[in-house]
């Protein structure tokens, strides 16, 4: 007698499972990565001028915040009052490039985070890297709520920060993604705000978009995340409810502002087809969004080219914030460069 066999894949084999939720696995000089990421922060903290803000109650809701037009090195001035403690000079129309980081919710932090804010400075905008408490001490829903209020308190502090309230875009890596693809939810603003008055576009890279499966991973043991969370915090669950009312509001594009969904061509088969889930669905939506696969490209490397006109996410971003690269600020070159493959 012939028995069946099941093919062993990633969703339904454990080990299979847990090794495509772990991207590090699979990139050697991951630890130079990392060092990559504190080192173009830690610069970028000494040659730009900078300030540390509290956006919130919670010791871990704080953000770095780099105003549009390079001045003097500064020393980190902490803003626990909620405000910026000197205002910023105002030019109309500078836009603001909010980068939430990764790192499944737990580090780095927002310290290692600002590793692309020279290159948004040199192109003309400000620049925020957002902190939030690390899980597992804050379940998920705190986080995102976290966020969110970050968001919320740049957009409304903006004119102090001689940032245009209009002109306010979203970054994230990995589950920095996951993070602000949350924000694109409308039922966290006030009744008089909608996503696309707060967000006027969105670059996600390499994120996770529909939890359930990493649920049933390591990693979901580790959080002690639940079906329920999973299913709140997943970005791709709430696409169909927000074009229905952004449908009956007459809102195009499903109520959305423009999206860049990137990934690279080397990622593991979990954070692919988490890209390929998330802009099915989104499409399937009447969203707008510029899907790119970049070449030769992994999780780790990918994201240090967000801000790098040599590449083909950096030329996405700038473009996305009509910006474009600016004079040398003295940061050094960044090497790196990435060919792209479209998905339309």
């Amino acid at each position: 007698m012939n028995r069946a066999t099941t093919q062993r894949t990633w969703e339904n084999d454990r080990v299979l499972l847990d090794q495509a939720y772990s991207p590090g696995l699979y990139v050697p000089d991951l630890a130079y990565h990392l060092d990559e990421y504190a080192a173009r922060s830690a610069l970028a903290r000494r040659t730009l001028r900078w300030e540390e803000i509290s956006y919130g109650p919670s010791y871990a809701e704080a953000l770095h915040f780099f105003p549009a037009v390079a001045g003097s090195t500064s020393a980190a001035r902490s803003s626990a009052g909620h405000a910026p403690r000197s205002p910023y000079s105002a030019h109309p129309g500078t836009p603001l490039l909010i980068f939430i980081h990764g790192g499944y919710w737990r580090d780095p932090s927002r310290w290692e985070s600002s590793f692309a804010a020279a290159e948004f400075v040199r192109a003309g905008a400000a620049f925020a890297a957002l902190g939030y408490g690390p899980a597992p001490e804050f379940r998920l829903d705190d986080i995102v709520a976290q966020v969110r209020r970050g968001v919320l308190w740049l957009y409304r502090h903006a004119a102090e920060l001689g940032v245009d309230p209009g002109q306010i875009f979203l970054a994230g890596a990995s589950a920095g993604a996951q993070l602000a693809a949350m924000c694109l939810v409308d039922d966290w603003l006030p009744i008089t705000l909608r996503v696309r008055d707060v967000i006027r576009g969105v670059c996600l890279v390499s994120g996770v978009y529909e939890l359930e499966t990493l649920r049933h991973s390591y990693l979901g043991e580790a959080f002690g995340l639940t079906a329920a969370e999973a299913a709140r915090n997943s970005p791709l669950r709430h696409v169909f409810r927000a074009a229905n009312r952004a449908h009956r509001a007459h809102q195009p594009g499903a109520g959305l502002p423009p999206l860049v969904l990137a990934s690279g061509d080397r990622e593991t088969v979990a954070f692919a087809a988490q890209h390929e889930w998330y802009e099915a669905a989104l499409r399937q939506a009447g969203a707008h969004v510029t899907s790119l696969v970049a070449a030769a490209r992994h999780h780790f490397d990918l994201p240090l080219g967000l801000g790098d006109p040599a590449t083909s996410l950096g030329r996405a971003t700038l473009a996305q914030l009509g910006v474009g690269p600016g004079p040398d600020l003295g940061l050094g070159p960044n090497q790196r460069s990435a060919g792209v493959a479209h998905r339309r």
